[in-house]
């Protein structure tokens, strides 16, 4: 069981050690205001948010070594050479699949496009969108299915392991933005981390949302099962985000859409009951389409 251990570890010291964190950066930037007005202005939870993100890519080597993993082969990231058609064949499926959900959303006038942006603030936005997708897609694939999903099943079948990292991956992104009155104390984060938790008793907030967080999850460790290693699953991955940021900049709901099932908020575009039936649709092509590791 060293490995439930390590990763028990491994997520305690990445919330307690962020929430630790945050207060003496954020009292750091009022220090620097008139150099870093921005930084300096953000709201405390900001600091939070970035001090856990912090942390846990501080641990992250650390964590793969605790759990066994003599290199970053182990853990899916083997040589790119030869590995390009599955990354790429990874990214046009999610750009594919979450067409589908556009599309869908404008033809049934769920969706708006956003006429306030001029043609070089889209493209813009469209090439920070890529870059976000670059960045979290690889990040989260390296811990959320090399390490996590990779370190459960070295203690439970494969399928079980799937299912366990999928929820949590599912889990980690309904931490809500919230903040605390009053000055910034050595325990202000500690009091805040239980406030970012408040959407798991929003029905509406979870519900279908979390689910197709969860299936998302699922094909992603799947396909990193089925393929052997994290390639396909980084292309994937890296088109969804893409389209979710690109989503969100270029259109807007419809003000008689119903955000339950077309979605809503930053996420509107894998967050409603539509999405919900792609992700599916997409599963079953993925099982069909993509051959197993020899």
């Amino acid at each position: 069981m060293r490995p439930l251990r390590a990763l028990v570890i491994y997520i305690a010291a990445v919330f307690i050690g962020g929430a630790l964190l945050a207060p003496p950066l954020y009292w750091l930037a009022q220090q620097f205001a008139q150099f870093l007005p921005k930084l300096a202005a953000e709201p405390f939870h900001r600091y939070v948010d970035r001090s856990i993100l912090g942390i846990a890519l501080l641990g992250l080597w650390p964590l793969v070594k605790s759990l066994g993993f003599a290199s970053v082969g182990e853990i899916g990231l083997v040589s790119p050479r030869g590995q390009g058609k599955k990354l790429a064949g990874g990214f046009l499926l999610g750009l594919v699949s979450l067409a589908l959900v556009a599309g869908t959303a404008f033809v049934f006038h769920a969706r708006v496009l956003n006429t306030k942006l001029s043609g070089a603030e889209i493209v813009h936005k469209l090439l920070g969108a890529a870059a976000t997708a670059i960045i979290v897609a690889v990040l989260e694939e390296i811990l959320f299915r090399g390490a996590l999903f990779g370190a459960l099943r070295k203690v439970f079948h494969w399928i079980f392991a799937l299912l366990i990292s999928s929820f949590f991956y599912a889990l980690m992104h309904y931490f809500k933005s919230a903040d605390i009155a009053g000055p910034v104390t050595w325990l202000s984060g500690l009091r805040l981390l239980p406030l970012m938790f408040q959407n798991l008793g929003n029905l509406q907030a979870m519900v279908p949302g979390f689910f197709n967080l969860t299936l998302a999850g699922i094909l992603l460790g799947w396909a990193y099962q089925r393929t052997g290693n994290l390639y396909f699953s980084i292309g994937l991955h890296g088109g969804w985000i893409f389209w979710i940021k690109a989503y969100a900049v270029v259109s807007g709901p419809a003000p008689q859409a119903n955000l339950w099932l077309w979605g809503s908020g930053s996420m509107a575009i894998v967050n409603g009951w539509i999405a919900l039936a792609v992700l599916a649709l997409t599963l079953m092509v993925f099982t069909r389409a993509i051959p197993r590791k020899p």
